[in-house]
């Protein structure tokens, strides 16, 4: 059989990840599994298309018939499946045509499992509440349960050729970053200043990313997911950025915090204490580590200089294939959470810090690759001095 024409990994790499996500499965007790999400689907079968939030497609595999499972598209997407993914059993439907839940229930049927203890990916965004009632109804008999974190846990140990991409990925946040320093200057508009990051990126091979661009300069920098507005970043101003290079759906996330000039004292403490703070975070990181104790760290230098109150984001967050509207991943670093860090896992960390009254907010981090013996860094400025142009 010849191989997709932009399949991202080979056949028998989709096979043993098949086989894992049908033993972790029938582990938990379920018969079967309707997956939605399009970072499952590109994981699984290799199938590559951001339709999944567009309108309703499901692949649906049995746990216990080791024939292939069965993906449902709509009939306009099919090409899509064919240039990316190896699968055969494909099926379509025409959109506000079809019953695409009766559909999926007869294909479970035909699998056997429509009776069953079904798995749904119900925390993706690409599951309705609409389709998530369509497939209930559509399936009475069967039980239906979210079984989200058992499709990601599968997925936060990368195989080499998943390390593959989150290199490249970061080749191109890091073309992104030096394009933000090369750039940055008063008098430039936010939107001016993202599109520097965005062209860089894209111009050397990015693919798109499942977030936008986070900017925040002067008084916006307070904010910690905000977006470029038409702002003209002035003098003595603190500015951030985060940002993701993307190869073949797998981010590598930058952060940097800059100051056109001399942003104050005030500004260049929180600034201080951030980087402390990032750095005694990524001294715990380790194959091994506790999550919680990671998140402990990483408040210490931020608790000794009395900004509790200012620390108001978890210290990381896992990260790999991603598809809009979201970057994250099932690995939580805090101090609430439990987890061990092991070689393969990618994550993304960030030492975020501000002052609502003061108007001033800095973020530091990047993402890091677990090896064999520590942490490789792989984008974002990381614990650097504040730069200021």
């Amino acid at each position: 059989m010849i191989a997709p024409p932009f399949a991202a990994f080979t056949e028998s790499e989709h096979r043993s990840r098949i086989a894992r996500a049908r033993e972790d499965l029938a582990a938990a007790g379920y018969d079967g599994c309707i997956i939605v999400a399009p970072e499952n689907l590109f994981y699984l079968v290799g199938y590559d298309s951001v339709s999944a939030n567009i309108c309703p497609q499901a692949l649906i595999l049995s746990v216990h018939d080791k024939r292939d499972p069965t993906l449902l598209v709509r009939n306009l997407d099919l090409p899509l499946v064919k240039e990316t993914s190896w699968l055969t059993d494909v099926q379509t439907y025409q959109l506000f045509v079809d019953d695409v839940a009766g559909l999926v229930a007869k294909i479970a049927t035909d699998q056997g499992i429509a009776k069953g203890r079904l798995g749904l990916d119900m925390q993706s965004p690409a599951v309705t509440g609409s389709y998530t009632r369509a497939l209930e109804s559509a399936m009475s008999a069967a039980r239906l349960e979210d079984v989200s974190h058992i499709l990601n846990r599968i997925q936060l140990i990368k195989s080499p050729a998943e390390i593959h991409y989150m290199r490249e990925a970061a080749s191109y946040a890091n073309l992104g970053l030096e394009a933000a320093r090369r750039t940055l200057q008063p008098g430039v508009s936010e939107f001016a200043l993202c599109a520097a990051v965005e062209v860089a990126a894209r111009a050397a091979g990015s693919d798109y990313p499942a977030l936008p661009t986070e900017c925040g300069s002067g008084t916006r920098s307070v904010s910690g997911h905000a977006t470029a507005m038409p702002k003209i970043i002035g003098k003595d101003e603190l500015v951030h950025l985060e940002f993701a290079g993307v190869a073949r759906r797998y981010h590598s996330v930058s952060m940097v915090t800059m100051a056109t000039g001399d942003p104050g004292i005030v500004a260049r403490r929180l600034y201080d204490v951030g980087r402390e703070s990032l750095l005694a975070g990524l001294e715990e990181c380790r194959p091994g580590a506790q999550v919680a104790d990671i998140d402990i760290a990483s408040r210490k230098p931020i608790e000794r200089a009395g900004l509790d109150q200012a620390a108001q984001m978890r210290f990381g967050v896992g990260i790999g294939i991603a598809y809009p509207p979201i970057w994250l991943s099932s690995l939580q670093i805090d101090r609430f959470s439990s987890g061990t860090l092991v070689p393969g896992m990618t994550f993304y960390v960030h030492s975020w810090l501000s002052l609502g009254r003061e108007g001033l907010g800095v973020m530091l981090g990047g993402t890091y690759l677990v090896t064999e013996t520590g942490i490789e860094a792989l984008s974002g400025a990381g614990p650097v001095d504040l730069l200021t142009v």
